[in-house]
């Protein structure tokens, strides 16, 4: 998974009912685009983010359309 500065990471609820999050990437820490990333979710929070298997990376490009 590869993210970079101002793209967006959604995170797919894993628990029936719970919502999916979305947040755009401030920062990324790993090398060559690779998490952690530092993510502001939609609701505000600030948050250190290694994304699992459920969790999906919209690039500036495809979101801008």
């Amino acid at each position: 998974m590869n993210g970079r500065v101002g793209d967006r990471l959604l995170v797919h609820g894993n628990i029936v009912g719970q919502p999916d999050r979305q947040g755009e990437i401030l920062e990324v820490r790993g090398e060559n685009g690779g998490p952690p990333y530092l993510v502001r979710f939609d609701d505000g929070h600030e948050t250190l983010v290694y994304p699992g298997p459920d969790a999906v990376i919209e690039t500036r490009e495809r979101t801008s359309r």
